[in-house]
């Protein structure tokens, strides 16, 4: 009996189409060092074409050129293809961490800086704010929140969710903690829900790119999360290194789920002080 064999499978040739989202991707990693290369096929060929469609051009090729030549086209690229996934206390167990082992450090000191990287349109600043309310904080403390996209730092600066989202928002506060009702920091306005004043008046807005830009000063705790895994190699590393010389001795430091320090972090200054997927390290000597 012939022994059995694996079937041949003929190559598929890449379309001209696949040519040229190829080069659009490499040619924004190589520019910008930001990796987009990661996405599923399908779902990043439907963004990519809504997003033909906005900028009104007909070949990738085209939009290669416009989001290689023009900053601005290349925001709206990275903000229609890198699916921005935030909500307020978007992970209630980093918040609660937060709450459980930062704040007492926190209680110790006269003045507070928090630097929120990467903050999108501004509702984990939000939910930070609301955080050091609830623990007396608020008044002594100053949040930075920074992203690249001016765009979206615009909106954040308004302090507005949308009200359809303020059920899911209650409980994912209830899980990290949360001392009070949500909507005692919140003022609803039609279809929209407004951050209180005195919470906006303690975040100062400014843009900020980690993959190029460094340090603009020295904080008790920095969070960072979903920034990390778009960088390619040599920006992530500038990243990592700005965001590690940026927390004061015995401060902190938190990173999304799926985004770590790396080997060396106990011999780099960090310690890993939570459990499970909770990424938040504490600088240490």
């Amino acid at each position: 009996m012939a022994p059995l064999r694996a079937p041949v499978t003929a190559a598929v040739a890449p379309t001209l189409e696949d040519v040229e989202v190829g080069l659009l991707l490499e040619g924004v990693r190589q520019q910008y060092g930001i990796d987009l290369g990661r996405f599923g096929s399908p779902p990043l060929r439907r963004r990519l074409r809504r997003c033909l469609a906005a900028e009104g051009v007909e070949t990738f090729s085209a939009l290669q050129d416009r989001v290689l030549h023009d900053p601005g086209c290349l925001h709206r690229f990275v903000r229609a293809v890198a699916v921005q996934v935030t909500g307020m206390f978007r992970d209630p167990r980093m918040f609660e961490a937060v709450r459980r082992q930062v704040v007492p450090w926190l209680r110790t000191h006269p003045s507070i800086r928090v630097w929120q990287a990467g903050c999108s349109s501004g509702e984990e600043a939000y939910s930070m704010a609301i955080l050091l309310d609830e623990e007396g904080l608020l008044e002594r403390a100053r949040i930075y929140a920074s992203d690249v996209d001016t765009e979206v730092l615009g909106r954040a600066r308004e302090g507005r969710v949308p009200v359809r989202r303020l059920a899911a928002y209650a409980e994912a506060h209830r899980r990290a903690g949360g001392s009070s009702p949500l909507l005692d920091h919140l003022r609803v306005e039609g279809d929209w829900a407004v951050l209180d004043a005195r919470l906006r008046s303690r975040i100062t807005w400014l843009e900020h790119n980690l993959g190029t830009d460094g340090s603009f000063n020295d904080f008790h705790l920095l969070l960072c999360s979903n920034v990390l895994m778009y960088l390619d190699r040599a920006p992530r590393s500038h990243a990592l290194e700005v965001l590690g010389g940026s927390v004061v001795m015995f401060g902190f430091l938190g990173l999304g789920s799926r985004e770590l320090l790396g080997p060396g972090v106990e011999s780099a200054g960090f310690r890993h002080v939570a459990g499970g997927e909770v990424n938040l390290y504490k600088r240490v000597p």
